[in-house]
């Protein structure tokens, strides 16, 4: 066959139409060589086909080289080589790796020291509460819910989780932190010889000495080392101090439903304790609870009748350890949780497991508090409020609980912490607890999203401090026509007719504030208060969160004005410095992070907010107290529906504070009304935020702060538009009928004028400048009180 012809036999198809050539080598490559050359980007003669049929060097198809490389014998043999490997290294590691002749419990938990910046001792945290008890004397079935809760085969296993192990092991491999399960005794081989270490080398040192551990002791044994190396919050680690903890009687007094508790306590001992716990977190702990129970009957450990008569035991309240009386125990418990959360962060282990790691541990930890600051925080709540209370005249007086986080804007750092009148009185700490409104003190995050948003009215006006909105008490919020099926009243059910946003923050209008965060969008919002620094997870975007009607803290309503104190530069308040014990040192995250809102936006609300203080519901206690002495504030009241807390969380250029009192029954913890408290307010007594809680910020602040002017870029708000100065006979702020046509907020005036005004400011106002509906011994919501009731600023 000629050339033509072979190349008329590829054409059509394939191997099978060009025979193979009986030529040497030589004379088939010069065959190819000298082939018609194929035109540049045409495909090559024979398609697919063709290229099926070339040959790799040497005469050998490309894809039958691969396929002898690649055979099912050498793919199983090398299958099977890895796993001797594997078995070989393993038996190795078995042989290699011993059970370690003392555990290292001893070793490790030694007392906590707490310092402060200076390298002063705060706090010790005391000896570590840990008493071990014989299996002998903790009751059958108390024993089977800690099996029931964790390993459900423990009496017949191995001692360890194969899958899980493996599991575990891949997480640690890829990244995912704590994840993938483990039996009791590999639990209690951690707890005792190891530690919470998320490494591949301890994993496998825990796999080993848990094999080993099961060969040479009894399963009552193991089960004993466990549940008396565990730990369960409250400083207690072993079963005998959980009992003592949590029920006030020994563990061999442990009913089975107490067992349950205690055994459910180990997945998240903080999380689950019910003197701290959130509303999410006793309902998890009580999820937990049932499911011990349950388990224990599918092993036929309880009988399914007595267990349907168990009734979830509410532990006893918790004693505070020596050596946290005051405030200790609250800044302890911030740092220890903030440590913790580092930990888990960096380490990936569980909450769980970094509780552990932290109390007792022997760690140094230098806290950011100031001394000074500090003490004059708690100074300043004893003047201005608890040395007021008198709970043996006045039943509501027992239940006002105060808190407050004071925070550089500039560094994030808490500087004091005020948690409660004392940790052995009150072990849930205010400053840092969240089940209670925030109220009002929410408004500015509404207007820094729609300043953030650009957002604009529904009729197209972009909302700015001038933008003028219907401030009818009772109006229905509308969404494009549409009623949304929200008219929330104004304090005292105040009309306010046309008003300028401003007057609205001024005067806390909630008419106004409602209709606007349907204007930018509630999830926009939720959004900017996320990225603010609230706690928005689960929390949904719906009318009602207008007037803060969800769950927050001091620390949390701190590092929100914080962040736009610091210009829209994200501010996460930070209460440890670093920390270190003999195996590690930990450095904190930079508490100041990214721009989340920017500048203008954030520095806007900031004007608006001095509004607030020089002629609105903080005027009296703030902006006329003596102690200002010219010094710039910008700041919001809340007064929660109810009476139920009240707020005052406000700042300087240079330092960030957050008052909250809150109703709290002490007997049940139930939230109730603080109406009526110290006595020394008008009828009806009602506790506003511009009342004790701004007094309480004032006293505190005006006595730590460097006075300082706020650096504005903005061309909107109180601070940089300022209308004239009222003459002494003026009110605060105009009736709700005066004419908003001003392009200016009204009767808003920068404190960055002379000291000279203000006095004019004082509660030295005649009570005939209130609106003609009010009477002096009512409580006006924009700021103006009877000179005989000086107590009776307005609300929030």
């Amino acid at each position: 066959m000629g050339r033509a012809e072979e190349r008329r036999a590829r054409q059509r198809g394939g191997r099978r139409a060009a025979p193979k050539s009986h030529r040497s080598p030589s004379t088939a490559g010069a065959s190819t060589a000298t082939a018609t050359p194929t035109a540049p980007g045409s495909p090559a003669p024979g398609g697919r086909a063709a290229a099926r049929g070339r040959s790799a060097p040497g005469g050998k198809p490309a894809k039958g080289r691969i396929r002898r490389l690649f055979t099912w014998k050498k793919i199983l043999g090398t299958f099977f080589g890895l796993c001797l490997l594997g078995i070989g290294g393993f038996v190795v590691l078995y042989l290699m790796v011993p059970i370690p002749a003392a555990g290292n419990v001893a070793a490790n938990q030694e007392s906590n020291v707490y310092e402060y910046p200076d390298g002063s001792v705060l706090a010790r945290s005391g000896k570590v509460n840990r008493e071990s008890v014989s299996l002998a004397k903790v009751p059958k079935d108390v024993q089977h819910t800690f099996v029931a809760a964790e390993n459900k085969t423990f009496y017949h296993d191995s001692g360890v989780d194969l899958r899980g192990t493996a599991r575990g092991l891949l997480n640690t491999l890829s990244g995912k932190g704590a994840q993938g399960g483990s039996t009791i005794t590999q639990q209690y081989v951690k707890n005792y010889y190891l530690t919470q270490n998320q490494t591949v080398t301890r994993k496998l040192k825990e796999l080993v000495i848990s094999l080993k551990v099961d060969q040479k002791l009894t399963k009552e044994q193991i089960l004993a080392g466990y549940i008396n190396t565990s730990y369960y919050g409250r400083g207690a680690y072993g079963i005998q101090a959980a009992a003592q903890a949590y029920y006030h009687v020994d563990a061999s007094k442990l009913k089975v439903e107490q067992g349950a508790y205690l055994a459910a306590l180990l997945q998240a001992p903080s999380q689950y304790d019910w003197a701290v716990a959130s509303p999410t977190g006793k309902s998890l702990a009580k999820a937990r609870w049932n499911y011990v129970l349950d388990n224990m009957v599918k092993q036929h450990w309880l009988d399914a009748g007595k267990r349907q008569g168990l009734v979830f035991p509410v532990p006893k309240e918790p004693k505070a350890a020596p050596g946290l009386e005051g405030q200790k125990g609250y800044l302890i418990e911030l740092a220890n949780k903030q440590l913790e959360q580092k930990l888990m962060k960096d380490e990936g282990i569980s909450a769980s497991q970094a509780e552990a790691e932290v109390v007792g541990r022997g760690w140094t930890i230098t806290l950011n508090i100031d001394k000074k600051k500090q003490a004059a925080l708690e100074n300043a709540v004893k003047d201005q409020l608890t040395g007021k209370l008198n709970p043996k005249k006045r039943k509501v007086d027992g239940n006002v609980q105060a808190g407050a986080v004071s925070v550089d804007p500039k560094t994030g750092k808490i500087v004091a912490l005020y948690g409660g009148q004392d940790y052995f009185k009150h072990y849930y700490s205010n400053a840092t607890r969240d089940d209670y409104q925030p109220a009002s003190t929410f408004k500015p995050v509404i207007l820094a999203a729609a300043m953030e948003q650009g957002a604009t009215t529904q009729d197209g006006k972009p909302i700015s401090a001038n933008t003028i909105y219907d401030g009818t008490s009772r109006r229905p919020v509308v969404d494009h026509g549409n009623k949304v099926g929200f008219a929330p009243p104004n304090e005292d059910d105040v009309d306010y007719g046309p008003i300028t946003v401003q007057r609205a923050m001024n005067a806390s209008v909630n008419s106004v504030f409602a209709q606007m965060g349907i204007d930018v969008g509630m999830d926009k919002v939720m959004t900017v208060a996320g990225k603010l620094g609230m706690d928005t997870k689960g929390m949904q975007a719906v009318p009602a969160q207008t007037l803060g009607s969800m769950g927050a803290s001091p620390l949390e309503m701190a590092g929100i004005y914080a962040t736009l104190d610091n210009h829209g530069k994200k501010v996460t308040p930070t209460i440890v410095a670093h920390a270190e014990n003999k195996t590690r040192q930990v450095r904190m995250d930079d508490p100041i992070g990214e721009q989340v809102i920017s500048r203008e936006a954030a520095d806007t609300v900031t004007s608006v907010l001095t509004g607030v203080v020089d002629d609105g519901t903080a005027k009296v206690s703030v902006a006329g107290n003596p102690l200002r002495d010219g010094q710039q504030v910008a700041g919001k009241t809340g007064t929660s529906d109810g009476n139920k807390s009240a707020w005052f969380t406000g700042y300087t250029p240079d330092l960030v504070t957050s008052v909250g009192l809150f109703g709290e029954n002490l007997k049940s913890g139930a939230h109730v009304s603080l109406q009526g408290a110290t006595g020394l307010l008008p009828p009806p007594g009602r506790v506003n935020g511009g009342g004790y809680p701004a007094q309480i910020w004032a006293a505190y602040t005006f006595g730590v702060t460097h006075k300082g002017k706020f650096d504005l870029e903005t061309t909107q708000g109180a601070a940089v538009q300022p209308s004239s100065t009222p003459s002494p006979s003026q009110s605060a702020s105009e009736t709700p009928s005066s004419t908003p046509s001003s392009s200016t907020p009204s009767a808003s005036q920068s404190p960055s004028r002379t000291p000279s005004q203000t006095p004019s400011r004082t509660p030295s106002q005649s009570p005939s400048s209130q609106p003609p509906s009010q009477t002096p011994s009512s409580e006006p919501p924009t700021g103006d009180i009877s000179p005989q009731n000086p107590l009776d600023p307005a609300a929030g």
